[in-house]
């Protein structure tokens, strides 16, 4: 029997003792969805991935039906950098992360956009689009998109603004590989709000402008602090400053069917499962 309205909910898991280990722990919460760091997302270069743990990943995926595999990439990387040395080391950091990617054959890969650093937010922009057209010119014949993620905008990040990703888009010559990553819990940070219907509208015209079949991915977290906090704190789906009802309307969004849903809120007590529950009982 054909599944009405199927949306594909997962979460981001571990990849401690391999690469193939977060596909289980998918597996074990019953779901065919899953987010990974393709290496240690706190250090600059981590370890390459193997034959061995290729060939495993590989065939845990097929054995146990995992449908759609996006990675993050390393939390460290900074394509806005306004400093030479932290620029060259993210984007090495980046090329290992997409290379990684490839022997995995996963085809997307979520990065945050970076900060400026006090250079500003133009130059910030302009620097992100630099250094992606440098890096994705070696890739342009490879099944790899970029996500651009939102971010909440602490400090002097670039990417708060639905116009900041719109405007790296259109500096980047390699548009077929580069897409779009939302994040609930960030987007509400940032100061858009979406907790009724109305306003889940007035924000969909925002997004009008990324174009809607280039958001890729989107992540649902919950928001420990108030709209226009510019804090990213990811609380329980439900229990934080956004609410439950807000997430329905991503779920059920006709224009979000058959792109990935993940989760990146705490996972204290299981809470993977719960939340995963929750979420999936939105489902129209």
């Amino acid at each position: 029997m054909e599944i009405k309205n199927k949306r594909f909910i997962g979460a981001h898991q571990s990849i401690a003792g391999g690469v193939y280990n977060a596909l289980l722990k998918a597996s074990e919460l019953q779901t065919d969805t899953v987010q990974i760091f393709t290496k240690n997302s706190n250090r600059w270069i981590g370890k390459n991935i193997s034959a061995k743990d290729r060939l495993k990943f590989t065939e845990f995926k097929e054995s146990l039906g995992i449908k759609h595999i996006i990675a993050h990439s390393a939390y460290l990387i900074n394509l806005a950098s306004p400093e030479l040395e932290t620029l060259e080391k993210s984007k090495k950091c980046l090329i290992q992360d997409i290379d990684n990617c490839l022997k995995l054959n996963i085809n997307y890969l979520v990065l945050h956009p970076g900060s400026h650093k006090g250079a500003g937010e133009e130059k910030g922009i302009a620097t992100i689009a630099q250094s992606l057209n440098e890096i994705l010119e070696n890739y342009k014949d490879q099944n790899i998109t970029i996500l651009l993620e939102t971010t909440a905008g602490q400090g002097s990040s670039v990417g708060c603004k639905i116009e900041h990703l719109k405007n790296i888009y259109e500096l980047v010559y390699f548009k077929n590989q580069l897409g779009f990553c939302l994040d609930t819990c960030h987007l509400f940070a940032a100061g858009y709000d979406f907790r009724t219907e109305n306003a889940y509208k007035q924000l969909k015209q925002q997004l009008q402008s990324l174009d809607l079949k280039k958001i890729r991915a989107i992540h649902l977290n919950d928001s420990k602090k108030n709209l226009n906090s510019r804090v990213d704190r990811h609380e329980h789906i439900g229990k934080g400053k956004i609410g439950l009802e807000p997430f329905s309307y991503f779920l059920n969004d006709i224009d979000f069917t058959n792109i990935p849903f993940i989760l990146e809120t705490p996972k204290e007590n299981n809470m993977d499962e719960v939340n995963l529950n929750t979420l999936k009982s939105l489902i129209k």
